[in-house]
């Protein structure tokens, strides 16, 4: 008899938890599983790449309600007696406007403002998976019935007191949690060491004959352009340090590098980015191409892939960059060591500006450095499809 699972995860927009779950999603031997997918929000590019076979549940009924105009919002929460949800997205948007929060307290008090009107999911699970930390495992651990429950960590973070003290009463209603890599599970056991014994590690999987096969579709860059092409992929977001890109780049111009600087990624940073690209003249040299459903074109073109994040879960970009044989340049955030050989398949540097330019000039001019890391790449391990079973362990 197929075993019933469900995963939960914030959207399928271009990110590396998102791809995971893609793949890992593309990989599962559907013989053995019904599986349905909860979103909370939709539309996102990843949508497309998801296995027919997959049961994509109907948007919760507040997202529906949110992805109205509040004027509309007014209208419909009086004439279907529906003023809940209003007073909940207004008091979620009203205490989100008063400072910046990092993304544990963003996540703690959208639940805190929402969970209410919430609806449950009328099914019992065999399994129910929360693939993100934060909104989905408040959600699985709260609305969903199952004989067991995981949740994945795939973002190396710290908690403040308030909010370990909120997330250990959804933590402690899981069977198992699950790291994305070593220093994932390091980084949360010292929040909560506790739960050392529900523990386990399972990387973020990714398959390199489908990134192989990607790459080959679609055209990547279109501008003709003839020097050196660097790539970086991230949410427009703090973590993924852009602030250190853009100074690096305002650098290599000034030394003169025939570059371009390309960023496939959206977030709330954008305005800020091009205001700054604008002011310090880099229109030509930093070039944001917003989101595609499929980047390995632009990745395999690239000369060079950076990665500047200030913390990352995994890295699953850099994994990706390694499968299709690009030299990288990355900041040494603290799962870095999980993928890269120093000097072998790419350049760890520290986390400013100046070592990520030095990096990539490095790259640039020293030829021989460049062609040994190309070598290591194509024949170093690619991919961890094994991790399925891993999976398959905590499931079956």
């Amino acid at each position: 008899m197929k075993k019933n699972l469900l995963f939960v995860i914030d959207s399928l927009a271009i990110a590396g938890a998102e791809k995971s779950l893609v793949t890992l999603l593309s990989l599962l031997d559907l013989s053995k599983f019904n599986v349905d997918l909860q979103l909370f929000a939709h539309g996102n590019k990843l949508e497309e790449l998801i296995p027919k076979e997959i049961n994509v549940l109907s948007p919760l009924r507040y997202t529906i309600f949110t992805q109205k105009r509040v004027k509309d919002n007014l209208i419909h929460s009086f004439s279907m007696d529906n003023y809940k949800m209003l007073l909940s997205r207004i008091k979620y948007s009203s205490k989100i406007r008063l400072k910046k929060y990092s993304n544990p307290q963003k996540a703690r008090i959208f639940w805190q403002s929402v969970s209410g009107v919430i609806e449950k999911n009328p099914k019992t699970y065999d399994v129910a998976i929360s693939y993100a930390q934060g909104v989905p495992t408040f959600y699985v651990a709260e609305k969903v019935k199952a004989k067991k429950k995981l949740a994945w960590v795939n973002v190396s973070y710290r908690l403040t007191e308030k909010d370990k003290e909120f997330q250990k009463k959804y933590y402690d209603l899981y069977d198992k949690i699950v790291g994305v890599s070593e220093s994932t599970k390091e980084i949360f056991l010292e929040t909560f060491p506790e739960y050392r014994n529900k523990l386990e590690v399972i990387f973020d999987i990714n398959n390199p004959q489908f990134i192989s096969d990607m790459a080959d579709v679609g055209n990547g860059y279109e501008d003709y352009f003839d020097g050196v092409r660097v790539l970086t992929i991230g949410r427009l977001a703090r973590q993924k340090g852009y602030d250190i890109a853009l100074k690096a780049c305002k650098s290599l111009k000034e030394k003169g590098i025939n570059f371009r600087w390309y960023v496939l990624g959206k977030g709330p940073l954008e305005e800020e980015i091009r205001q700054y690209v604008a002011t310090h003249g880099l229109t030509d040299h930093f070039i944001l191409l917003g989101v595609k459903a499929n980047p390995y074109p632009y990745i395999k073109k690239s000369d060079i892939y950076v990665q500047t994040s200030k913390f990352e879960g995994f890295g699953l970009a850099i994994a990706e960059a390694r499968m299709l044989n690009v030299p990288v340049v990355t900041t040494n955030f603290d799962a870095v060591y999980n993928q890269m050989v120093q000097n072998k398949n790419g350049l760890v540097v520290n986390m400013d500006s100046e070592s990520v330019a030095d990096g990539i000039i490095n790259l640039i001019h020293n030829h021989n450095l460049r062609n040994e890391i190309t070598e290591y790449l194509k024949h170093e391990k690619k991919g961890n499809v094994e991790e399925i079973e891993k999976f398959y362990n905590l499931v079956i």
